[in-house]
Order: C-alpha cells, then sequence, then structure tokens
C-alpha cells in the first residue's frame, strides 16, 4: 500500500477579490495608534465620525424605545425590515419629496454600509464601471471592486465648493458604466450640492441610462442656513435612485448599526424588476437587519430633532466646525474649503510648501511625534498626496489645542 505523500504548507493567501479593495479610514496608521494605545499613550483619534466617543449621545427617548422592545425583539423579522420602521422612513421620504417611495420599495440594513455592498453586488457583473467621486467615502470604491466591478473616479473641483466636475463626469462614461454614485453632503469635503449640481448630475446619469446612488447619511448636519435637497426629490419618473440614510449621525447612533435604503422612479422601477429582485435576494439571505436596532428609527424620524441643537449658532458641532477651518487656514501653506454639512474638513496642504510623497506617511509621522490620528486624502480615492481629512468631532477647546500641535507639526515637516 503505497504511503500518501505530506506536501509542504502553502501560505493561506486573501482572495483575488481582495486585491483591489481597501478602507484606509481603518488601516496601517490604526494599527500603529493601537500599539501606542498599548503602551499606555493617549491617541486622538481624528480618524472616524464616531459621535458616542467625543460625547455625543443618542436622545433618551430613541434609547427608551429600543429597551422597552427588547422583549418582542427577539427573533427575525421580514427581510425588509420593521413595517413600523418603514412605514416611518416611507413619511420621511414624502417630507423630503422623493415622491412615490412604498412599504415595499425600502430596505432596513445594519448600517447604510451593508446596503452599499448588497446594492453594488446585485448590480455589477465583472467589468462593470461605476463612477465615483474623487474624494470619496472609501467603502463605495471598495464594494464597486469586492462586487467584480470597477470604480472609475471623477473629480470634484476644490475650487468650486468641491462640487462634481461635469466634463470630468462626461468624459469617464463608457459603454460599461452602470452607475453613478453621488454623496451629499460630502464625506470628506463637508460639500453640500446645490440643486442646479444634483439635476445636472441626474441630466448625465438619464442621458446614459444609469442608476444613480445617493448617500445622504449627513442630510441633516448642516450650517450656516444651508439647506439640502434629495436626490429622489430632483429625480424624472423614469429614473432609478437608490437613497441611503440612517441613524449614525444624525442620531448619533452608529452602534446601532441601523440603516436604510430607499428605491424611487415609478416607471424606473418597472423596468427595473430583475434588480430589485436580486435586492430581495440578497437581503432574505441574511435574514434581517439587527431588530433591536430597528426600534429606534420611528421614534428618531418622527420625534424632537435635537441635531438642530447642535448646528444652529451656538450649537457644539457649529463651534467645532468653525474653529476647524479658523485653525486651518491661519496655518501658512493650508487652505480649507469651509464645510457646509456633515462632520469632516479637507484641507490642502501646498506642495510647494510641504512638497508631501507620501501622504500615509506623513500622517504616520504626525501620530508618532504628536500623537494625533488623522486619514490621509489618497485613502479617499483623492489622486494627490496633498489633503488630509479631518474629524470636527472633538470638543472646540481640544480641536483648537490639536490643529496648534497640527501648525507646529507642519512648521518643521518635510519629506
Amino acid at each position: 500500500m503505497d504511503t500518501p505523500q505530506l506536501h509542504e504548507p502553502q501560505p493561506l493567501k486573501k482572495s483575488h477579490k481582495l486585491h483591489n479593495v481597501c478602507y484606509d479610514i481603518r488601516g496601517p496608521v490604526l494599527d500603529h495608534a493601537k500599539r501606542l494605545e498599548e503602551e499606555g499613550q493617549r491617541i486622538l483619534k481624528l480618524n472616524i465620525g464616531n459621535p458616542a466617543p467625543f460625547g455625543f449621545e443618542a436622545p433618551e427617548e430613541i434609547l427608551q424605545d429600543v429597551m422597552r422592545n427588547l422583549p418582542t425583539a427577539q427573533g427575525y423579522c421580514d427581510s425588509k425590515g420593521l413595517y413600523s420602521a418603514r412605514k416611518a422612513i416611507m413619511q420621511e421620504c414624502q417630507r423630503k419629496l422623493i415622491p412615490n417611495v412604498g412599504i415595499d420599495d425600502i430596505f432596513i440594513g445594519n448600517g447604510v454600509s451593508e446596503l452599499i455592498v448588497m446594492a453594488m453586488q446585485a448590480l455589477l457583473n465583472d467589468g462593470d464601471e461605476v463612477l465615483i467621486p474623487a474624494p470619496d467615502y472609501p467603502l463605495w470604491t471598495a464594494a464597486a471592486h469586492l462586487s467584480g466591478g470597477h470604480a472609475v473616479h471623477y473629480l470634484c473641483d476644490e475650487q468650486a465648493d468641491w462640487t462634481p466636475d461635469m466634463a470630468d463626469i462626461r468624459a469617464k462614461i463608457t459603454s460599461h458604466t452602470r452607475a453613478i454614485v453621488l454623496i451629499n453632503p460630502n464625506n470628506p469635503t463637508g460639500a453640500v450640492y446645490p440643486p442646479a449640481v444634483v439635476k445636472e448630475v441626474l441630466e448625465i446619469a438619464k442621458q446614459h441610462n444609469l442608476v444613480v446612488f445617493s448617500d445622504e447619511i449627513y442630510d441633516k448636519i448642516l450650517y450656516d442656513g444651508v439647506e439640502h435637497t434629495s436626490t429622489g426629490a430632483l429625480a424624472d419618473d423614469d429614473q432609478l435612485v437608490i437613497t441611503m440614510n440612517g441613524l449614525s449621525k444624525s442620531y448619533r447612533c452608529a452602534g446601532f448599526r441601523s440603516g436604510w435604503m430607499t428605491i424611487s422612479g415609478t416607471l424606473a422601477k418597472l423596468n427595473a424588476q430583475d434588480y430589485i429582485q436580486g435586492l430581495n435576494m440578497l437581503a432574505s439571505m441574511r435574514l434581517c437587519a439587527n431588530v433591536p436596532a430597528q426600534h429606534a428609527i420611528q421614534t428618531a424620524l418622527g420625534g424632537y430633532q435635537s441635531i438642530n441643537d447642535l448646528i444652529l449658532p451656538g450649537g457644539r458641532l457649529l463651534a467645532q466646525r468653525d474653529i476647524t477651518v479658523e485653525k486651518l487656514n491661519a496655518i501658512p501653506g493650508v487652505s480649507c474649503v469651509k464645510p457646509k454639512g456633515a462632520l469632516y474638513a479637507f484641507p490642502r496642504l501646498d506642495p510647494k510648501v510641504f512638497n508631501i510623497k507620501d501622504d500615509q506617511q506623513m500622517v504616520l509621522d504626525l501620530l508618532l511625534q504628536e500623537k494625533i490620528l488623522l486619514v490621509q486624502g489618497t485613502a479617499f480615492n483623492w489622486p494627490e498626496p496633498d489633503h488630509v481629512r479631518i474629524v470636527t468631532l472633538p470638543w472646540a477647546d481640544q480641536l483648537g489645542d490639536a490643529l496648534d500641535r497640527f501648525a507646529n507639526f507642519l512648521s518643521r515637516y518635510r519629506q
């Protein structure tokens, strides 16, 4: 009897599908930050929009509703979500003038992140292209690649308040383009697009029969009287618009992982039945989203909108936005377009002044020297190493101190 041959064990490697997937908001520099924390050092984490660690707590009535409903939230619910939660989302769509969104046009997920991946997986075949803004929230790019597609980045114009460059969008559409992504209000720039800009993007999408994905998670975090108009409210009835939103930011419930996706465009939905069936299939495969957290949705959307206390004059978020912009623009060689919404600033570091070639190395050096954690601009698929993203969640005095230290760091830093 032959003795079986033993083969040398080979290293177990990740799937090829992950080769172009990255999420540097929680990337290699964060690993260094964790190591420093394990050594007992305190790190100011300005890398992720997580409200709770900075003292932003969810409204008490939301927490009470979740707790009161825990006894009845132990089983699975409908794969699209609780009826009461979807009804509240439907009414929110009516308030935002997004027409003809019914109960069955709403999917609740474990955060918007899960729904982005689901929407891409249901749509893309290998080699399909999705137009995604640069800079972007990098999960959109990662989800496109993970789904077998290819992210094509259209530029947003810093000189025009970070609005999309329409000529660049048109130039990058090919026969393989299936969809276009809008992030409005924008992460990482804080831009809020005027209705005319959104309408122009919609017109381009209509000409080329593209699905429009609209990420509107920051739609209630607006400054200086700026108003947000939902993409779905501006689209024609024969355009398919998938709108993403959730509780993480405006309601300070990031850990609940409760987000939703709505489908609008009555005529478009008739032509997209196969795609919608794919979404239903993927929703059913994960059975349902977190049921206890869904009980927060009705109270959040229908109750007192405490976010307004934070963004209006005298509000903490507004004060933090203001000190961030003031301090950044006071640094020689640094400029920052004032964010109109969201929780971030995306300042430019003049290459003629700083000559930075590797922005990831720069944020690592900042971490090691000043114990401040930022994210490099190229992590948001910006093509040049001349930006960083700063989270504006700490108290204004803490932010001011951190940005003074950032200024001192830059004054002596060269690569």
